[in-house]
């Protein structure tokens, strides 16, 4: 049974031709591979010599999962760094917590995947299918993303301004982000903006400070002060890269003050 059957025979209302047309070069890009089972004693085997190799340990060999089908495969916590996965089938795979930095993800089926706080740190996503996938607190960071299926709303406002609230030294800083501010969001609910408005500066309980300004945790030179209106110029307009350049704020004040800097 080839791998290209993973697509099933979805042939109503002229979609045969551009099927045909993506199975030749799914055919082509796997090098004509068939799509392979394992039981669960063979994949554990090439995940233990996966682990040799990783530490560079005698007998050990890098995991070649191409074209496998792991569907539905408890991956959870795995050590999958440098792992060829392209053209697999993970399609509700349980991948929580593994990490999978610079593993090669290309044209993998993670429909449905949970890749929950799942390290994806440069990973090859390119022309994966992520739809439906858990990707809450995935660290995406330098994945190539090109041509995925992904379809992941960002957690604030796309347009307008709105209130956001940040955690800043021991205090929460309530911030108006502007209607022309850059905005985005990675995996959680965090997000950045390029610039916004210093409405107020509170307690965690929410009551008043007898301060007007704060200092940023990460950069004691940038200060929050009330009434003005804070930006930065190198905003990374990537929004997959969460821990990077901006001003990180939460929706709702809870978030800001539960959050663990």
């Amino acid at each position: 049974m080839y791998f290209v059957n993973l697509i099933l025979g979805r042939k109503r209302n002229g979609k045969l031709k551009k099927e045909k047309d993506f199975l030749s070069k799914l055919s082509e890009s796997t090098g004509g591979i068939k799509m392979r089972t394992l039981s669960k004693e063979e994949l554990q085997e090439i995940l233990e010599k996966h682990k040799k190799w990783l530490t560079g340990k005698d007998g050990g060999e890098r995991a070649d999962l191409r074209g496998t089908d792991l569907s539905w495969a408890n991956l959870r916590e795995a050590d999958l760094r440098g792992t060829d996965l392209s053209w697999a089938n993970l399609r509700r795979a349980d991948l929580r917590r593994a990490d999978l930095r610079g593993t090669d993800l290309r044209g993998t089926d993670l429909r449905g995947t949970d890749l929950s706080w799942a390290n994806l740190r440069r990973a090859d996503l390119r022309r994966a299918d992520l739809r439906g996938a858990d990707l809450r607190e995935a660290y995406l960071r330098g994945a190539d993303l090109r041509e995925a299926d992904l379809n992941f709303p960002i957690a604030c406002p796309e347009s307008g301004s709105f209130i956001g609230y940040k955690k800043a030294r021991k205090y929460i800083i309530k911030l108006k982000i502007l209607e022309n501010a850059k905005r985005s969001s990675a995996t959680s609910r965090k997000c950045r903006c390029d610039k916004a408005e210093v409405v107020a500066i509170e307690n965690m309980d929410g009551t008043v400070v007898g301060v007007d300004s704060v200092r940023s945790n990460r950069d004691s030179s940038f200060i929050y002060r009330i009434g003005e209106i804070v930006s930065v110029d190198n905003f990374d307009d990537n929004r997959w890269n969460e821990c990077t350049a901006g001003i990180h704020f939460f929706i709702t004040r809870d978030e800001a003050v539960n959050y663990n800097m």
